[in-house]
């Protein structure tokens, strides 16, 4: 009995083996001749092959900066020349505004000024001057350099920002090291343009700041110095993340930000609330850049993402109701106003 067990258990290994050797992924490992029509691919998602010279192609391997492999049956990397989305500009937009908000706030706070005075428009101009050369010099240095045309591999799914998580290991043999950046210049491009907004700063920002907020004007440029790096490691964790939700975010963010706005009035009435917006300028700009902020979010959340598709205009009519949650707000918090309420623990006393 024992002996019929074991012949049954080797020949149940011996299959397994047989499968296993005829599944093995087979492919060249080493630099493959042009002349072959076959035999190009490579394993993995990423991995691919460059041309070596006129006559033979690379080992399989990560793709140039630049490049990256279009087609996974072929494994050769192709040079990305495609023109960015109007979804990929949002999301270079999307950047951009992220700093200059935290810019005006930075700016806002360390001022603690009521009213908008001249000497803190002056650095929330600055900061806006700072932004926009910071991206317009990010443009020009990107490939190809000196314009205002960026060349683009087109972001198919999320794993194209996650290369390193995907370096295959054929037959557990040996780990080919394919991390490249195949969503080019998506994920790289945000780096140079923080790094330029840092140098932008402290470049132009500590001069003016000095003369129109002394003492408090350095305070802005403090908080830029933490917040900067602290974007390009979220950019670096989770660039893929945002690439994918920041329209949501932006959406959510301005709601919130908006209802928080309104709630750090004293007076919590509607006519105090709509004479507050319309009489202080200060108010009225940030109401404005939360309507525009909201606006930004649903344009990015209704733009397709297909590659021939153009700015929608479609849907414009429905940016309309931007300004509805800021009335909705306006008009229902004398039922949302805590001190409406009386506690059932603490009763007024009777007379």
């Amino acid at each position: 009995m024992s002996t019929t067990r074991t012949s049954v258990l080797r020949i149940a290994w011996t299959t397994v083996l047989l499968f296993s050797l005829a599944q093995a992924y087979k492919y060249i490992d080493g630099p493959v001749s042009k002349s072959q029509e076959k035999d190009f691919h490579c394993p993995g998602r990423y991995c691919g092959r460059s041309s070596l010279n006129d006559t033979h192609w690379s080992t399989c391997g990560k793709c140039s900066r630049g490049w990256r492999v279009s087609n996974n049956n072929e494994s050769i990397c192709q040079e990305c020349t495609d023109t960015p989305l109007v979804y990929d500009w949002l999301f270079l937009t999307f950047h951009a505004l992220l700093v200059l908000v935290l810019h005006w706030m930075a700016i806002d706070m360390t001022a603690k000024r009521r009213k908008l005075t001249q000497a803190v428009l002056a650095l929330h101009i600055c900061a806006v001057g700072e932004v926009c050369l910071a991206a317009c010099l990010t443009l020009i240095l990107s490939h190809p350099a000196g314009s205002f045309n960026v060349y683009a591999c087109r972001v198919k799914r999320l794993s194209d920002w996650y290369t390193y998580l995907h370096n295959p290991n054929p037959n557990y043999e040996k780990t080919l090291n394919c991390t490249q950046e195949a969503v080019y210049p998506f994920y790289t491009i945000i780096f140079v343009f923080y790094g330029l907004c840092g140098l932008l700063m402290l470049f132009l920002r500590p001069l003016l700041a000095s003369k129109l907020l002394p003492g408090r004007g350095r305070s802005s440029i403090f908080a830029a110095l933490y917040f900067l790096p602290v974007l390009a490691f979220v950019q670096a964790v989770a660039g893929g993340l945002i690439y994918e939700a920041f329209p949501y975010v932006v959406l959510i963010m301005s709601l919130l930000s908006s209802a928080f706005h309104f709630a750090f009035k004293l007076a919590q009435t509607a006519k105090a609330l709509l004479m507050a917006t319309i009489k202080e300028s200060r108010s009225a700009v940030i109401l404005l850049g939360h309507w525009l902020l909201h606006a930004f979010g649903m344009i990015a959340i209704m733009q397709p993402r297909d590659p021939e598709a153009e700015l929608n205009t479609s849907y414009f009519p429905t940016l309309a109701m931007v300004p509805i949650p800021a009335l909705f707000y306006v008009f229902t918090v004398r039922f949302s106003d805590p001190e409406n309420f009386t506690s059932d623990a603490n009763p007024e006393p009777r007379h």
